[in-house]
């Protein structure tokens, strides 16, 4: 028998719909993202507060599957038909010169005795968390626009990438080996996204069918998709946030040509509806606060929270001069600022492997979630105002002439070809 907490696990159903809740009847201009706001009621439920919720096996099952969700989406969302070529180029070039930043001054905190690792406090500063992001910009229509099209190239390289690096270095002692096992993986995805392609055009009217039938095959399919291949990563020892995100792109590669606003919005809710909060509400139970009752451990929590605009803000500033007006360039860099699940990834192995304190990774963890609560906002503020004066640019341009009566249609960004 399988020991429950089942207050805890109560407690945490019962906080993720108080956060939705909040989220739905606050103005959409004040209200925070959904996911700051089960961070924040897990620490308050958690032992260091109220002492209602403490995290067991069970709960950190679901806490995983949560996890592995997330990363799907994030994978789903990436459309590499559509990112291909300049977004996908600067994208990854921003990465490289992040990872570069953020050990460079890792290096520099390590020599001054602040940190005990510059690999792990670099790496987790060089991440971007796409799929923390992907809820937020959908939700604020910008997931479609040419902006969207490179902040998905960007984030896709900011959470891709950290999570090769923490699967063939961080997280094993042979390089080679976790490479080989890496590759064997790599091909079986690759064999299950080529036989998904050849299949699902054949099938899909058969899927369509299912899709108000109690049958859910097309969800149920997908569920079994994700959850194998992140059952088969945490097996071969890989990281089990490759599973979830190469199913997504699997998923994404196989149904791509297909109206799948229906598919998408059944596999929305059952994501964000039970899944992913319980990864959210998880982590703000386990984050450790006493870790944060000295002035040092506060100090270094603002530190890394600026240090992550330097690290995955300044290559955008410095590399989409040119492609992004300087308004949408700081918002780029405000959103590839927003980290979160992979820093909680990156500190949990260098606790369990030694390489860092835990002031530093309570530091780090929550430099994150106060990335998540704050650089969204100045993103979407950015951008708000940055469409805002183009409108009224594109309204007041003598060679188009007057806007015609009753004001006309308001100019929107335009999805990228």
């Amino acid at each position: 028998m399988i020991d429950v907490d089942t207050s805890s696990f109560f407690a945490i159903v019962v906080v993720a719909a108080v956060a939705a809740v909040t989220v739905a009847v606050v103005p959409k201009q004040l209200a925070p993202p959904v996911v700051v706001l089960e961070l924040m009621l897990g620490i308050l439920i958690g032992p260091h507060v109220l002492g209602l919720a403490h995290s067991d096996s069970f709960i950190e099952f679901f806490s995983n599957l949560g996890l592995g969700m997330l990363f799907f989406f994030a994978g789903y969302e990436i459309d590499f038909g559509r990112i291909k070529g300049r977004p996908m180029k600067l994208g990854a070039w921003g990465w490289l010169l992040s990872v570069a930043l953020a050990y460079g001054i890792g290096g520099v905190l390590a020599a001054a005795g602040i940190v005990v690792s510059f690999l792990y406090t670099g790496s987790a500063m060089a991440t971007t968390a796409i799929g923390t992001l992907i809820p937020i910009l959908r939700d604020n229509g910008e997931l479609k626009t040419r902006f969207g099209t490179f902040l998905l190239a960007a984030g896709g390289a900011g959470e891709f990438g950290p999570i090769l690096l923490v699967t063939l270095v961080l997280s094993t002692e042979s390089a080679l080996h976790e490479s080989l096992i890496l590759l064997a993986f790599i091909a079986l995805a690759l064999i299950l996204a080529l036989g998904s392609m050849r299949w699902a055009p054949r099938g899909w009217s058969m899927l369509e069918r299912t899709f108000e039938a109690s049958s859910q095959v097309a969800v149920r399919l997908t569920v079994v998709l994700v959850f194998g291949l992140v059952f088969l990563a945490s097996k071969l020892g890989l990281d089990l946030l490759l599973g979830g995100f190469v199913a997504g792109m699997i998923v994404r590669l196989a149904l791509r040509g297909h109206e799948l606003q229906v598919f998408e919005s059944k596999l929305t809710a059952v994501g964000f509806g039970f899944f992913v909060p319980f990864f959210f509400v998880t982590s703000g139970i386990e984050f450790d606060l006493a870790a944060l009752g000295s002035v040092g451990a506060i100090a270094k929590l603002l530190l890394f929270f600026a240090l992550f605009l330097v690290v995955r803000g300044a290559p955008a500033m410095l590399l989409y001069r040119g492609v992004l007006s300087p308004r949408d360039r700081s918002a780029l860099a405000f959103f590839s600022a927003t980290e979160l699940p992979l820093v909680v990834a990156i500190t949990t192995l260098a606790i369990e492997g030694g390489h860092m304190r835990a002031s530093t990774a309570a530091g780090l963890v929550g430099a994150a979630m106060l990335s998540t609560l704050v650089f969204p906002f100045v993103g979407l503020a950015l951008r708000r105002h940055e469409e805002a004066d183009r409108s009224g640019h594109v309204e007041e341009d003598p060679r188009k002439g007057p806007p015609p009566l009753g004001g006309g249609p308001v100019a929107r960004p335009q999805p990228a070809a």
